[in-house]
C-alpha cells in the first residue's frame, strides 16, 4: 500500500496520526509494507482496509480464501515477481489477465507483469497478508518435502555409517548436492510457512527425524533417509558458518534467509553432539512476527494498568517470570518499545539478542571471555543509563548490582526462572538479597505462560467437557453449569490440530505496602499470594480460565499451562 492511502485514512478518521507515524516507523526498522504493518499492528482489519482501497481507486475487491484458482494461470507469472509486487493471478479471460494486487497505484509492477506475460492486464484488490497466504499455497506446490524425499532410495536404510574417518571434503560436497541443497531448503522455508518457532533434526542408532514446534507443541514432520545424515548435518553448519570438522563439541550459529518482500528470516542455529550424531535445533526469529504492542499479549486490562504504571515509575525493579519459551522475552521487549523515546538511554544485556531493536544499546554476554550479566550491569552503571534490562538474574552477584541500580534512580527489568510470582520473592531471598532491599527495591512481579488458541475457522461448542471438570478446574458452579466451552475441531487453516496462535497468560503482582510488610516479616510464598489474592491479583489459573470463558483457549490448555490456586 502506497503512503497517499495512508494520508487518505487519517483524513477520513479511520487511522489516528499517530497509527499511521507508528505503522511507518515499523516499516523502516522492519521492512515490508504499509497496508500490511497496519493491520498486524491491529489499527484496522485487513477486509475493511481492501475495502477502502477498492472504493478508493473504483477498481472491485477480491476474497481469494474463497476463489478457485487455475495453476496454469498462476504459473504465468513467476513466483519470484508475485513476491517481488505482493501479486497473484486468479483468472484469465481471452487476452486479458486478472491480477490480485493490494497497491493499484504500482503502475510499475504492472507494466512489468505485462511485459513477462504478454497479457492486458486487469487489477483486483486483496489485502498484503491474503496474497502472501495464496503465493505460498498456489506456488511450488511441486517441490513438497514429500517429493524431494520420494527422490532417495531408501534400500540401505540398515546400514549404519561410521563417523570416525569421514573425510570433511567428501562432507563438504555431499553437502552441496542438489536433492541435499533442496531438501534443507524446503525444511525451512515449510517451517516458516506452518509458524513453527523451532525446528528438530535429530539423528538416532536406525532412524533419522525432523520435527517442528508449532505453538508450542512438537509435531514430527518427517524422516529423511538415514543415509543423509551427515550431508544434512554438513549442510545446515555451512550455512551457518560452522566447522564440519568438529563432530565432538557443541556449537553455535546463525542462518539469515532472505525471503523477498523485504522480509529477512534469521535462525539461531545449535549443534549438540549426540550418541548417533549431531542433533541440531534451529529457533526462528521473525521480526515481522514479533508483537511489541503491549496491548495484544494477553493481558487484562488491570493487569496491563499495574504493569504500565510500574515500568513508568523513574525507578525500581520489574521482573518477569516463567519458564523457558513462556514468552518473557516479548514482554520485556514490548515494554522496552513503550519506554523508547529520544530522552532515554536504554541499555540490555542479553544472551543471546534475539532481535534488534532500534534505539536500544544491545549487547551480547561472551561468559568465555568474562562478559556475563553482571560484568554488563557494572558497565552499564557507567555509561549514565536511565532503563536497564538484563537478560536473567541468574546468581547474587547480577541481583545485587541490579538491586542497587533500580534503588539509584534507574528502572531495572529483568527475568528469573520460577513458577509464579510470589516465588520469585522467596528465589532472591534465598539468593542472599536481604528482605528490605527486595520490598524497597521491587515494583512488580509478573508471571506468564502461553496458552494455545482455539482455531477460528473451525471453532465449535466442547459437548464433551463436564460442569464438574470446569469446577474441579477453578469455576463457580454456576458458570460452570451455564457456560458452552468451545474448542477447535481441526482444519486445513491449523494444520488439524484445532489451535492456531498463542495468547500469553498473565499473573500481576504489584508489591503494594501491604505486601512488602509481609515481605519484611519473612512470609512463604504461600502467605504473600494468599495476601496478593486478597489485594486482587489475578492468579495464572483465574487468568486461563478468564480467556477459557471468552472462548479463546480450551479447558485442556487451562490445566496444561497453569496450577491450581488451592
Amino acid at each position: 500500500m502506497n503512503e497517499r492511502i495512508g494520508e487518505l485514512l487519517v483524513k477520513e478518521n479511520i487511522l489516528s496520526a499517530d497509527q499511521l507515524e507508528r505503522a511507518r516507523a515499523e516499516v523502516r526498522t522492519g521492512g515490508g509494507r504499509l497496508g500490511a504493518k497496519i493491520t498486524q499492528l491491529g489499527y484496522l482489519e485487513e477486509a475493511d482496509l481492501t475495502e477502502f482501497v477498492s472504493k478508493q481507486y473504483g477498481v472491485p475487491a477480491i476474497d481469494l480464501e474463497e476463489t478457485e484458482f487455475d495453476p496454469e494461470v498462476v504459473q504465468l507469472v513467476p513466483e519470484d515477481v508475485a513476491i517481488k509486487h505482493t501479486v497473484i493471478p486468479v483468472h484469465r479471460a481471452g487476452a486479458n489477465l486478472v491480477v490480485a494486487t493490494a497497491d493499484p497505484s504500482n503502475m510499475f509492477a504492472l507494466d512489468d507483469i505485462k511485459f513477462l506475460t504478454g497479457y492486458n492486464i486487469e487489477v483486483v484488490i486483496a489485502s498484503d497478508e491474503a496474497i502472501k497466504r495464496a503465493i505460498d499455497k498456489f506456488y511450488d506446490q511441486s517441490s513438497s518435502l514429500e517429493d524431494v524425499i520420494g527422490d532417495f532410495d531408501d534400500s540401505d536404510l540398515e546400514v549404519i555409517q561410521d563417523d570416525i574417518d569421514l573425510d570433511v571434503n567428501e562432507l563438504a560436497k555431499e553437502s552441496e548436492d542438489a536433492p541435499v541443497v533442496k531438501l534443507v531448503h524446503l525444511i525451512l522455508t515449510d517451517a516458516i510457512k506452518k509458524g513453527a518457532s523451532d525446528i528438530h533434526v535429530e539423528p538416532y542408532e536406525k532412524s533419522f527425524r525432523v520435527r517442528f514446534r508449532i505453538d508450542g507443541i512438537l509435531y514430527e514432520i518427517m524422516n529423511p533417509p538415514l543415509k543423509l545424515k551427515n550431508a544434512i548435518t554438513s549442510r545446515i553448519k555451512i550455512m551457518s558458518e560452522l566447522d564440519i570438522a568438529e563432530r565432538r563439541l557443541p556449537q553455535d550459529g546463525r542462518i539469515k534467509l532472505k525471503m523477498g518482500r523485504g522480509r529477512e528470516m534469521d535462525f539461531r542455529v545449535s549443534v549438540l553432539p549426540t550418541l548417533f550424531g549431531e542433533k541440531i535445533v534451529l529457533r526462528l526469529l521473525d521480526k515481522s512476527n514479533l508483537q511489541l504492542d503491549m496491548t495484544k499479549l494477553g493481558f487484562e486490562e488491570s493487569q496491563l494498568e499495574v504493569f504500565q504504571d510500574c515500568i513508568h515509575r523513574p525507578y525500581g525493579m520489574v521482573l518477569v517470570t516463567g519458564p523457558t519459551g513462556s514468552g518473557k522475552t516479548t514482554t520485556l521487549y514490548s515494554a522496552l518499545s513503550e519506554l523508547n523515546k529520544i530522552s532515554e538511554n536504554i541499555s540490555t544485556a542479553e544472551d543471546p539478542v534475539e532481535f534488534n531493536l532500534q534505539g536500544i544499546n544491545q549487547v551480547q554476554m561472551h561468559e568465555d571471555i568474562g562478559l556475563n550479566f553482571a560484568a554488563a550491569l557494572r558497565a552499564f552503571l557507567r555509561q549514565d543509563p536511565d532503563i536497564i534490562m538484563v537478560g536473567e538474574i541468574r546468581d547474587f552477584e547480577t541481583a545485587e548490582i541490579g538491586i542497587k541500580a533500580a534503588l539509584t534512580g534507574h528502572m531495572v527489568l529483568s527475568t528469573l526462572h520460577t513458577n509464579d510470582a510470589p516465588s520469585s520473592v522467596n528465589r532472591l531471598l534465598n539468593m542472599g538479597i536481604e528482605p528490605f532491599l527486595v520490598s524497597s527495591s521491587v515494583n512488580c512481579i509478573v508471571a506468564q505462560r502461553l496458552a494455545r488458541c482455539i482455531c477460528e475457522e473451525c471453532k465449535e461448542p466442547a459437548l464433551d467437557v463436564e460442569p464438574e471438570a470446569l469446577e474441579a478446574a477453578g469455576l463457580a458452579e454456576e458458570i460452570a453449569r451455564t457456560i458452552t466451552p468451545m474448542k477447535g475441531k481441526g482444519c486445513r487453516h491449523c494444520s488439524d490440530t484445532g489451535y492456531r496462535g498463542r495468547l500469553a497468560i498473565y499473573e500481576v503482582m504489584e508489591l503494594s505496602d501491604g505486601l512488602k510488610e509481609f515481605v519484611l516479616n519473612g512470609a512463604s510464598a504461600a502467605e504473600l499470594k494468599q495476601e496478593a489474592i486478597r489485594l486482587g491479583m489475578k492468579t495464572l489459573r483465574r487468568s486461563a480460565l478468564e480467556k477459557f470463558q471468552q472462548g479463546v483457549t480450551t479447558l485442556s490448555e487451562v490445566l496444561r499451562i497453569s496450577a491450581s490456586d488451592h
